[in-house]
């Protein structure tokens, strides 16, 4: 009687939870669905709307218009699930950037040379205009358990980020990633990103470890994992792909094998003190690279991640952006200066490199746009800092809208560089279908960045 009764109570409790997480996931994918509209229809990426929809969600619209409803909608028994939630679509959105990374053709070495110059000048000013920024609001705006050099590195790493989805969407759309400014940027931006990543790993590191030897085994258990996957891994996965390749046929059985080794890469990567993206990420980067496996892979899997499991990690990052805490002087001045420093750094630094490499400026200017585009990735990296304690709420705050502004400002800065008519002229004469469908991936879906 007693088994029964317990039964039945944790039936209801359940039931009670279904029925509130649900709701909440059809009001996040309803907001996300009109802002992503709304954003096409004034030309810009889908994905910012779906940003702006996040941000909209949490206290900054929502919550002070309807703060009743709000709290009805986002309890705390459903944050949790959506967390979790946002968690395994960044593990398998990283893990599907990680797998679409292709760099062939081209004039080889002359690319590889032009792109690192390209990858450095996006990391490396923007990371220190952003680190002395951020030494210079130290005392305003950082945690006191946080040492003033892990602070300006976050806030430097976090404003080198591009969004190389986006970047790479918009050159497929336009015909130009076989241009020699295409490959370049495409390859340089893929850095730029992988950097990034491992830089946020090193400092979770340190953030995290309890010590200098704590410090160095994550670190060193990161990099024997990566390593592995990327060797070991990579090696028994071929003949997946080339099974993929010879037969056209990508079944469950497959499906079982990739979606289990990215989630236990996640897993890993998580248990050893690193946030479980860079398994995703490192999982993605050791997949086959043949382009039938890629295409299967993508169209099995993007639709789901972008248009269920993305949005609701966009309400869950607007759940924790509270923009009223930046309208102030004391806070408005802070911010103005992180921005003009990721701004200046990103879009002067790429701009110059470009055409130091033998660029028009027409063409370097419109890269420097959208290099200083920072979409979904910014959120992702500011997230695994907010999570781990390296940065205050009012920091995340000022770091989504920077990631908002400077995602909105990438279409308008590159169509005034490049118009179309000097784009038309920088068009390879027969850009090859297959190129494009073939390493496609996260970048050349038409909703994310």
């Amino acid at each position: 009687m007693h088994h029964t009764t317990f039964l039945a109570a944790t039936t209801d409790k359940n039931l009670e939870l279904v029925l509130r997480v649900l709701p909440a996931i059809v009001v996040i994918l309803a907001a996300s669905a009109l802002c992503g509209r709304l954003a096409l229809l004034v030309k810009q990426p889908r994905v910012l709307g779906e940003m702006v929809a996040g941000v909209l969600l949490g206290p900054t619209l929502f919550g002070a218009l309807f703060p009743a409803a709000q709290k009805a909608v986002f309890t705390p028994e459903v944050k949790p699930i959506l967390y979790v939630l946002s968690t395994i679509g960044l593990t398998l959105f990283m893990f599907l950037v990680g797998a679409g990374l292709e760099h062939g053709g081209g004039n080889g070495k002359k690319d590889t040379k032009n792109a690192a110059v390209l990858a450095v000048s996006g990391i490396v000013p923007s990371l220190l205009l952003g680190a002395g920024a951020a030494y210079l609001l130290y005392d305003r705006l950082s945690r006191p358990d946080v040492t003033p050099f892990e602070f300006a590195l976050f806030i430097g790493g976090a404003l080198s980020i591009t969004a190389f989805p986006m970047l790479a969407r918009i050159l497929y759309e336009r015909g130009l990633q076989n241009s020699p400014l295409g490959r370049m940027t495409l390859l340089g931006a893929s850095i730029d990103d992988a950097a990034a990543w491992c830089f946020l790993a090193v400092l979770s590191a340190m953030h995290t470890g309890a010590g200098a030897l704590h410090v160095l085994r994550t670190i060193g258990l990161t990099a024997l994992f990566a390593l592995v996957m990327l060797t070991v891994v990579a090696r028994l996965l071929r003949p997946l792909g080339t099974r993929v390749e010879r037969t056209g046929h990508f079944g469950f059985d497959q499906m079982y094998l990739v979606v289990g080794l990215v989630l236990l890469s996640g897993l890993f990567t998580d248990y050893v003190g690193i946030y479980s993206v860079f398994g995703g990420f490192i999982a993605g980067l050791a997949m086959p690279r043949n382009p039938a496996f890629r295409e299967a892979l993508h169209s099995r899997m993007m639709d789901l991640v972008c248009v269920l499991l993305l949005p609701i990690f966009f309400a869950f990052s607007g759940l924790n952006t509270e923009l009223g805490g930046i309208a102030g002087w004391a806070m408005i001045g802070p911010f103005l200066l992180i921005l003009a420093a990721g701004f200046i750094g990103k879009y002067v630094g790429c701009a110059t490199a470009m055409h130091t490499v033998g660029f028009s400026w027409r063409e370097s200017w419109a890269v420097g746009g959208l290099m200083n585009a920072r979409g979904l990735m910014i959120l992702i990296f500011i997230n695994v800092g907010l999570a781990q304690g390296m940065i205050t709420k009012d920091v995340f705050s000022m770091l989504v809208l920077v990631a908002v502004i400077t995602t909105a400002g990438a279409m308008p800065l590159y169509r005034w560089a490049l118009p179309k008519r000097f784009e038309q002229q920088m068009s390879p004469p027969a850009p090859e279908p297959e190129a494009a469908s073939g390493t496609a991936s996260p970048e050349a879906e038409p909703v994310h960045a």
